[in-house]
Formats: C-alpha cells, sequence, structure tokens
C-alpha cells in the first residue's frame, strides 16, 4: 500500500509561515494534483512529502509509515521535477542506470528495470544517445524513467511539463495518464496550470496561502466550488463574478434583475460560467451588453460583453456573426447560477443550496 497521509502539517521559513495546519489523505493508486497560483505552498507542501523540506510540525505518513523524521532516500519515493537534471555526459542508459549502480543493484536487475522503464516510455531506440541528442519530450521522458526505474512507493512531480512547449505539454499529458494507468502507483503532480489539472487528476487538491482550499474530483470542483477562490481558479475563462444585491425579493446586478433566482441570505456575490451564459435577442434575458471583444478558437468563440453589472465572458459557436459592437441579451439559468457571500464562502451552487 503507497497511501498518503498529513496531518496538521507546518512549515516557517523564519517567522513567515508557509503551510498551515495541513491534513489530507491521498489513497493508494491515485493521481492527486496539487494545484493553486504562484506562491500558494504547492511546491512547499510537495517537497515536504519527499523530504527535501523538513516540516516544522504534523506528520507525513507513506504506506503507513511516519516518515516525517527520514531522510529522502530513506522514504521509498522518486522525485521529478522541473528542469530535467541529466547528466550530459551519460546516455540514456546511463542516466537510468546511475541511481541504482551506486546503491548496488545487482547488474541484472538493473538492466531488467531499464528495459522495462525504456518500454513503457517508448525510449527503446534512444538508450545509447545523450540527452543532447533528444527533443525535450524526450529528455522529460528519460528524467520520468530515472523515477520508474527505482519502482518507489510514490512519484512526485513539480511541474514536469513547463519547460515545454504547448503541444508537447498536450502530448506528455497523455504519456503521463498511460502511464499511470500502467503502473496502477500513487501519483502527486504539482502545476500551476488548471487545464492539466483537470485533464490528468483523480483528485484535485487546491492550495491558496499556505492552506488547502477544497479537495475533490475535477467535475466536484468545478460544478461544486466551497469558495469564490476555488470556483475563480478552476476553468478556464474563470468564472463570472457580479457584485449582487437583494431587491423585491429577487437578485439585482446593478440595474438588471435576474427574476429566475431567489435571493439567498447574506449572498453579495453571483458567479456563472461563460458556458452556462445563455443569448439573447437584445432588450431580452436578465441583461443586456455590448460585445467589446471576439476570441475565435475554431470551434468555440468568446464574446466580452460590457453591461450596467459589469463584463461578462459568454461562450459561443465559433461561427457566429456577433462581434465587436453587437449588442446582445443575457440569460442566467437560475441552475448554473452560484452565490457568495462577503467572506467568500459559496452560499449556493448550481441552484442548489451549499
Amino acid at each position: 500500500m503507497a497511501e498518503v497521509k498529513l496531518a496538521g502539517v507546518n512549515k516557517f521559513y523564519g517567522g513567515q509561515q508557509a503551510l498551515h495546519d495541513v491534513t489530507l489523505e491521498i489513497a493508494d493508486g491515485e493521481f492527486a494534483v496539487f494545484v493553486g497560483p504562484s506562491g500558494c505552498g504547492k511546491s512547499t507542501l510537495l517537497r515536504s512529502i519527499a523530504g527535501l523540506e523538513s516540516i516544522t510540525g504534523g506528520t507525513v505518513s507513506i504506506g503507513g509509515r511516519d516518515v516525517s523524521a527520514l531522510a529522502p532516500s530513506e522514504r521509498d519515493v522518486a522525485m521529478v521535477f522541473q528542469s530535467y537534471a541529466l547528466y550530459p555526459h551519460m546516455t540514456v542508459r546511463e542516466n537510468m542506470d546511475f541511481g541504482m549502480k551506486i546503491n548496488n543493484f545487482t547488474p541484472a536487475d538493473r538492466d531488467r528495470r531499464i528495459a522495462e522503464a525504456a518500454r513503457v516510455l517508448q525510449l527503446e531506440p534512444y538508450l545509447e544517445r545523450k540527452p543532447s541528442q533528444l527533443s525535450g519530450g524526450q529528455r522529460q521522458r528519460v528524467a520520468i524513467g530515472r523515477a520508474i526505474v527505482k519502482q518507489p512507493k510514490v512519484f512526485l512531480f513539480d511541474e514536469p511539463l513547463s519547460n515545454l512547449d504547448a503541444k508537447l505539454r498536450v502530448q506528455m499529458r497523455v504519456e503521463l495518464e498511460a502511464l499511470h494507468s500502467e503502473l496502477k502507483a500513487t501519483m502527486i503532480y504539482v502545476t500551476h496550470d488548471q487545464v492539466e489539472a483537470m485533464t490528468m487528476a483523480d483528485k484535485i487538491v487546491v492550495l491558496n496561502a499556505g492552506r488547502i482550499e477544497q479537495v475533490g474530483s475535477p467535475m466536484e470542483l468545478y460544478h461544486h466550488p466551497r469558495t469564490e477562490f476555488v470556483a475563480g481558479f478552476i476553468g478556464a475563462p474563470s468564472m463570472n463574478f457580479l457584485d449582487i444585491r437583494s431587491e423585491g425579493g429577487r437578485i439585482a446586478c446593478g440595474e438588471a434583475v435576474i427574476g429566475t433566482a431567489a435571493p439567498v441570505p447574506g449572498a453579495v456575490r453571483l458567479g456563472i460560467r461563460p458556458e452556462h451564459v445563455g443569448i439573447a435577442a437584445p432588450g431580452t434575458g436578465e441583461m443586456s451588453g455590448r460585445v467589446v471583444l471576439k476570441e475565435t478558437l475554431g470551434g468555440d468563440a468568446y464574446l466580452y460583453v460590457k453591461t450596467e453589472a459589469g463584463q461578462v465572458v459568454v461562450r459561443a459557436d465559433g461561427d457566429t456573426a456577433l462581434d465587436h459592437g453587437s449588442e446582445v441579451g443575457l440569460a442566467f439559468p437560475a441552475n448554473r447560477i452560484h452565490l457568495f457571500g462577503a467572506d467568500g464562502v459559496t452560499l449556493s451552487s448550481g441552484g442548489v443550496a451549499a
């Protein structure tokens, strides 16, 4: 078993607290993704699991064993970094072999592990090449292969795709998902890219200022965010947010009254995702506005609509005739509205009370 359990983990750098009472369980074989903005503590948390950072308080357990005071080499984990950190003078085979060699693995065992890792990562044609003869994606696969040959209980990835171009990132995401499916290993992956989190994770852990905001499946976080922070971070483009007030038993945004949604006590902000905003004829729907920007992405187009209540981003069909200057009505379906209190906590989500 390779479950990872964190209980009340704190981390201080001098007087600065980087992690605040982090408690979390990652099941054996699960692909968990730590996500959040720069400086939120996700890499610090990953490094604390690896033992590269000593924690100030709490416990870290791997496979039922408290590893809080153990060195990284004693935790049975393997880490893949953002930089490939390959030895340039060594071949692919030698790079994957190096760690096993200095730890006195038998030659037969080393050869078997390298052959298996090369098969899984499709590196067999490149074993005798040096890193300078490989593409960025191939070098990252070598770095992953160096981790695989250790056959650790837990794989830790610290933004491993950040140095790749957009096309390679997509390709490597697919390869990592396939790798997880084949190895059935526990994997923890750090990224600031919520698209990576949504597409790869069994479980997403959203971090903000060293605290866990929410833990759940990708679609749970997407449809039922616990806070305004999570609602705004998960999803691209971001959820629309509008200030609201209660007026005559209904919700009002600017001069518009949202007649389809009953007010919730304490609600001060309304959220709705771009794909859930309906496009209506000018003068109809919940509010009207004018398109000030159109982004066409092929099958989809995003319309930035200026309204009296603020800007609203709307997803439309890529072939829409609407463009800069078009007047439109906007419809807000009651079952797609999220309401938030002054403290940023979700009061209702998708029309259902939180």
